[in-house]
């Protein structure tokens, strides 16, 4: 896909940081748009800003872990544009939590987002992407997708499986040769508000003794990268057909610290760990 003059691209997690700006930069380039969240007001929000530049937008408020609502969606966005070319399975969550202790609904719910929205995204818009001939299917994983991190070990399981997922799903396609493409977003601190709606397990304040000390640390590690300079690398990397793409510096440093090291990495990451929780 070279450019995105009219075409028809379905953005999940819409409302806000890389959703909002992913809509708007497509909306820019003369691409129609169907967004999504559970968050009405931003999609609102997000749908005017998107009007105003000449394209087409409608919204849906839906919830990704839904099955049934997904493929719902995917079919109205069918029928309301007549076609549909790119899929953005962008929608995610954070949960702050130790493995041990973490609450089997908190661990339900990141998946259910984070994982199986990007499956049910996936499933639903692909029969759409292949009658269109000419589409792309781009899911978020993470830079927490690439190596994990104490605490975050239910959202490393979620990212790392969209990882694992969205690669075999490029190698499918490619068998196929059906016209359709996918790409694995990851990426670094990106300025949105993740961090600060992330849950928080009680495990954490026990451990640090002040969940939002934790939170505002989390949400420093998540500002190296405007959500608008991600969406221009992302959407870059779709134009180029790249299997994957780290977005922000941090992501491509630290992606080859891994690669050199291997599961060296670990007794770093947890050295650092350890001096944050003992303060």
């Amino acid at each position: 896909m070279k450019d995105f003059k009219n075409k028809v691209a379905a953005i999940t997690g819409a409302a806000s940081g890389m959703g909002r700006t992913l809509a708007l930069e497509l909306a820019r380039r003369g691409c129609h748009l169907a967004l999504s969240d559970v968050n009405q007001a931003g999609l609102d929000e997000t749908a005017a800003m998107a009007g105003k530049l000449g394209v087409k937008v409608t919204t849906a408020k839906v919830n990704v872990a839904d099955r049934d609502a997904m493929f719902a969606w995917a079919d109205q966005v069918a029928r309301d544009h007549g076609k549909v070319n790119l899929v953005f399975n962008n929608a995610g969550v954070a949960l702050g939590a130790f493995i041990e202790t973490v609450k089997p609904s908190d661990f339900e719910w990141i998946m259910g987002i984070n994982f199986w929205g990007v499956v049910w995204g996936t499933q639903a818009f692909l029969p759409h992407l292949k009658k269109s001939g000419d589409g792309h299917i781009v899911n978020t994983s993470s830079l927490f997708g690439l190596l994990s991190v104490p605490t975050q070990g239910t959202y490393n399981a979620s990212k790392f499986a969209v990882r694992g997922f969205t690669e075999a799903l490029r190698q499918e396609l490619d068998i196929a040769n059906c016209g359709v493409s996918a790409t694995c977003v990851h990426p670094g601190g990106i300025r949105t508000n993740i961090a600060k709606t992330a849950k928080m397990d009680e495990s954490i304040q026990q451990a640090t003794g002040n969940a939002e000390a934790a939170r505002a640390k989390f949400d420093k590690l998540l500002n190296f990268t405007s959500a608008e300079s991600a969406a221009l690398q992302i959407l870059s990397a779709v134009e180029g057909n790249k299997r994957r793409v780290l977005v922000g510096l941090d992501a491509k440093f630290l992606d080859k610290l891994v690669r050199v090291l291997g599961s060296w990495y670990q007794p770093i990451i947890t050295a650092f760990a350890k001096r944050d929780m003992l303060g």
